[in-house]
Order: C-alpha cells, then structure tokens, then sequence
C-alpha cells in the first residue's frame, strides 16, 4: 500500500503544484524551526557567521554543476529521448550519473585542497580563527554537493513521469536532518555538529528517491561514454546556464564578502532575512515552476506551441494572484514574523530590528523573485539556455553594484539613511549598513524579472510565427 502511495503519478500541473506546495509548506516550517534553533542556540554571532559562509563554495559547485546544469538540460531531453526509445533513454540517464559522478567528484577535490584560499578570498573581514573553523566545515559541506547532485538526476527522472509525492519528500529529510544536528550534535560539537546535520540531511535528500527511481524502470548499469553524442547536448544545453547559475552564487558571495567586514552577525542577519523572504518562493513559485516544467517540455519537443502558451500563462497569473497579497502581508507583519521565529535565546533585539528591516526590503521584490523560476523553465523548455543566462549575468553585475553601493550609503548619516532609519524605526542601532543588501537584491529581481518577460516574448512569437505552417 505505501508503494503504491509513494510511486502514484499526479497527472495534472494544478495537482503536482498541490502536492509541491503542501510538501513545500512542511519543509520551509521545518526550515523556520531550524532557522529559530539556530537563532536561539548561536544568535547573530561570528559563529554563525562562519556556518553561513561556509556554504558558499559547496553550494557554488553544486548549483553550477547540478541545480543550474544538469536538471534544466536533462528532463528536456529525456523526455525527447524517451518518445523515441526508452532503452535508450535509460542508458542515457546512467551514462550522465556516472559523468557527472565522476566530475563532482573530482572537482570537489580539487577546490578542497585550495579551500584556504578561497575562503580568504570570500571574508576578507574574518580573523584567522573564523578562517580556520570556516575552512573546515566547508571541506566537510563538500560531500553535500555529491549527494544533492545524485539526488538531482533522480528528481529528473520522477518529475518526468509526474511522480511528485516522493521527490516532494526530499527536501523535508534534508531539513530534518539538520534539525537533528542542531538538537543532539550541536550541544556536543558546537557548529560542527550543525554541519554534520546538513551532510546527514544531504544523504537522506538522496536515498528516499532511489526506489521511486527504479519502480519508474531505471536500471543502473555502469556506463561512462563521454563522448556520446547526448552528452555532448548536454553540455551544449548546461554550459550556458552554468554561467547563469553562478551569476547568483557569485552575488551571495560578494554578500559575504561585503557582511565579513561589517560587525559580528551581519551575515546571520541577511541569511535569516533572506531565507525567510524565500519561503513564497519555496511555497508557490517552485512548486509551480516545477510542477509545469515537465507539461512546457513535453508541449514544445512535440511543437504545440499553443499549449506550451496557455500552460504557462495559465500558471503564470496562478502565481501571480498569490504574490501580491502575499507580499503586503509579510510587509505588514514583519516585525512580527521576526518577533515568533528569530527573537529567541541569544538573538538580541538590535539584530530583530534589522532582520525585519531587512524582511521588509525584500518584500517588495518577492514577486518577481517567485515568478523568475517559472520564466527561466518556460526558456529551459525551448532548450533555450543563452537568454536567461545572459540575462542573470548582467542581473549579477548591476547586483554588486548596487549592494557596495546601498551599503555605502548607509553607512554614513545622509538623507537616504535618514529615510530608511525612520521608515523602520531604527533610530537606536549605530551600524544599519547591512539592510543595503536586501534592497539590492530586491531592485536587481525587478529589472531580471523585467528583462525575462521582454526576451520569452519576443521568442515566443518568433518561434511559433517561424513554425507556422504557410
């Protein structure tokens, strides 16, 4: 019975959306648990600060490699392959988890022996001994990458065949694994401990979708043919994206860059703000974006240009009709919502104030930042990775300007402090500089989500003006 319940199919995007966005509702509490555990086990302290920033590197290969890379080219052409040969379409699937197995492998590797160096490169504000302990947990956060990247594939495969209910439950193991770290090894080994979490985390993330995985008709079988003509399109279609992925890695790494050299905790402050303005995102836009992904594939590799508009225009406005209220919500209650999730423990009320100062910034880009993922699938889709690519690029570029130059100008008594003092009642923190880089980021999605729309249009009607019949 719960084979049959954990390997059912969802067999409309409406219902897949459902079951992501209920999975996702549990995961992101779960994250808002552990994000309060670590509020209140640590504060907004150089400890946490170092946890944060060691994440970087990881989660850098990982989205560049697997999140950014492999998934968006993969379910496009499995599902080509797949209409054509499903033999083929399974060694397909083997030869890329050994490749890519191979590759993450070694370039875990290679980026851990020069982790000292990179790391110093990242928070050139931290003392030697944030450098040391940061260092450290970053070589032992590499083996999550492995997993998440394995993981990745098999999401592929059970998003093509609908199955959502058991990819749904992965990111809800991830979660409560690092809650364990944090209840039972963190009283032992400090943040270590936590990080121990996130790698048990990383490995459950993986093993609950192995079996859906082969119920589905994978076989593995060692297959390593670099030189086959599919790889090859897989990496034609990954390696522009690759550059669009580490677009975003590499702002959060100038964020950290930026938050090192500023008072103890600022970092933690940005983190908690930023994961909590992610939550409409990991509630509604990815779930949506998700759930459409396979039907926007399927529509264009079998050229119904007419569904692929309608489903996503259809899971556009959906989207959209959740934001907005949304949005005015966490504004209005931000002060709130940090007061019930973050104020706790050694959490002090300076770094509450500028957490939902910093909250209430990032609200007013949440709605393009949650309509972006659905906009960058719609162009994965047309196995269009360029577009977006260049978009996130110059998104990344206007992006660093703009965060040196907000926190700049925070900094310092003038006119702008002075709005954004009064406008969150921050009269009584000496240093505010840290809640530029939410606003940053909130322009810097508005005029990405802008640019997105103008371009996917455009393609569009190219496209299905150049394929018209006549």
């Amino acid at each position: 019975m719960l084979n049959k319940i954990l390997n059912s199919q969802t067999n409309s995007v409406g219902a897949a959306a459902g079951i992501l966005a209920a999975s996702s509702l549990i995961s992101r509490f779960l994250g808002l648990i552990r994000d309060r555990l670590l509020a209140s086990t640590f504060g907004a302290s150089s400890n946490l600060d170092v946890y944060f920033a060691a994440f970087r590197i990881p989660d850098f290969i990982y989205n560049i490699l697997i999140a950014g890379g492999i998934v968006v080219a993969f379910v496009p052409l499995f599902s080509e392959y797949f209409l054509k040969d499903k033999e083929e379409a399974w060694d397909f699937v083997n030869n890329v988890l050994g490749i890519f197995l191979f590759f993450l492998v070694i370039t875990t590797l290679i980026i851990s022996i020069f982790a000292p160096i990179i790391v110093k490169i990242i928070t050139p504000g931290f003392n030697s001994q944030q450098l040391a302990l940061t260092v450290l947990l970053t070589r032992i956060l590499f083996l999550s990458p492995i997993f998440l990247g394995l993981s990745s594939i098999f999401s592929g495969i059970l998003q093509y065949f609908n199955r959502f209910l058991v990819y749904s439950l992965a990111p809800i193991l991830y979660n409560l694994g690092i809650i364990l770290g944090i209840i039972f090894l963190a009283p032992v080994s400090g943040i270590l401990g936590v990080t121990l979490g996130v790698i048990m985390g990383a490995f459950l993330h993986f093993a609950i979708q192995i079996p859906s995985a082969v119920n589905a008709g994978l076989s593995y079988k060692p297959i390593f043919h670099l030189k086959d003509s599919k790889i090859k399109r897989v990496f034609y279609l990954m390696l522009p994206r690759t550059f669009g992925v580490a677009a975003p890695q590499i702002n959060l790494m100038v964020v950290t860059a930026i938050a090192s050299g500023l008072p103890a905790g600022a970092l933690s402050i940005f983190t908690f703000a930023n994961n909590l303005q992610q939550f409409p995102l990991g509630l509604i836009g990815i779930p949506f974006a998700i759930a459409a992904f396979p039907a926007l594939s399927q529509a264009w590799a079998s050229q119904k240009k007419e569904d692929f508009t309608i489903k996503f225009s259809s899971t556009f406005r959906k989207i959209l009709y959740i934001i907005i209220p949304l949005s005015f919500l966490i504004f209005i209650f931000k002060n709130q919502i940090i007061e019930i999730i973050l104020k706790t423990g050694r959490f002090s009320e300076a770094a509450a104030a500028l957490a939902a100062a910093s909250l209430g910034l990032f609200t007013l880009g949440i709605f393009a930042t949650t309509l972006i993922p659905l906009i960058f699938r719609a162009f994965f889709a047309l196995q269009d990775t360029k577009t977006p690519t260049i978009i996130a690029i110059i998104a990344m570029i206007l992006n660093i300007f703009l965060c040196f130059g907000f926190v700049h100008l925070l900094s310092f008594p003038n006119p702008f402090q002075g709005l954004i003092v009064k406008s969150f009642s921050l009269q009584d923190i000496d240093n505010i500089s840290v809640i530029g880089l939410p606003l940053a980021f909130s322009i810097d999605s508005i005029l990405q989500f802008i640019l997105l729309m103008i371009f996917l249009f455009r393609k569009i009607n190219l496209r299905v003006n150049h394929l018209a019949p006549g």
